[in-house]
């Protein structure tokens, strides 16, 4: 095995383990044993768990990233059509794994956020970049008439994420993706839906 490919595996390893225990509960053997690596390797590539999970929140937040922007700027459908056909394929991921083991960012922000301020700050970071990745989208909505003028994209979409990260947790506690269809019911029925009396 390669550095790159051991390296790769471990990062891995380590999405898998802390998606389905949590940082804190995630060993360091564990994630040796789920990568197939020898346990003298991982200081080789990492220089303490806590660089190695922000590395693996890394990982995670750029295949976000790369899902975000292959759904938001799908040509040959309108902003709010982009956003919806998004969180369908997010909902049915969700449900694909019986909405057990939510989404890292999350996750790590409940379980993280309060006692490290490297994986606060990162977490920060990758929230507010995919907060102005909507905002872009909700502009264009706004631009080509789909949604109020007078509503501000930024906090929509600030809105927007933090909801959606509350169905989700909600979901993994319920077990299924009822939040979920709440959190699209509500948003495109009611919260982003067009006044017949005009633009508020």
């Amino acid at each position: 095995m390669s550095k790159e490919t051991t390296k790769t595996a471990l990062l891995e390893a380590g999405r898998r383990v802390f998606l389905e225990r949590g940082y804190n509960h995630a060993g360091l053997e564990l994630i040796l044993q789920a990568a197939g690596v020898p346990k003298g390797s991982f200081y080789h590539y990492f220089d303490s768990k806590e660089d190695f999970g922000l590395q693996v929140l890394n990982r995670f937040a750029e295949g976000h990233n790369a899902v975000l922007d292959r759904y938001l700027r799908e040509p040959g459908f309108s902003p709010l059509q982009r956003l919806r056909r998004l969180t369908e394929a997010m909902c049915e991921r969700l449900e694909s794994l019986q909405c057990r083991n939510g989404c890292m960012v999350g996750n790590l922000s409940l379980e993280m956020a309060e006692h490290s301020e490297a994986f606060r700050s990162r977490l920060d970071a990758i929230c507010g970049a995919w907060v102005g990745r909507y905002a872009d989208c909700l502009k264009e909505a706004q631009e080509a008439g789909e949604i109020p003028a007078g509503l501000d994209a930024r906090d929509l979409a600030e809105f927007w994420l933090n909801s959606w990260q509350g169905a989700v947790l909600r979901a993994k506690t319920v077990r299924s993706t009822a939040p979920l269809r709440t959190f699209l019911k509500v948003m495109f029925e009611s919260v982003l839906k067009k006044s017949d009396l005009g633009d508020v």
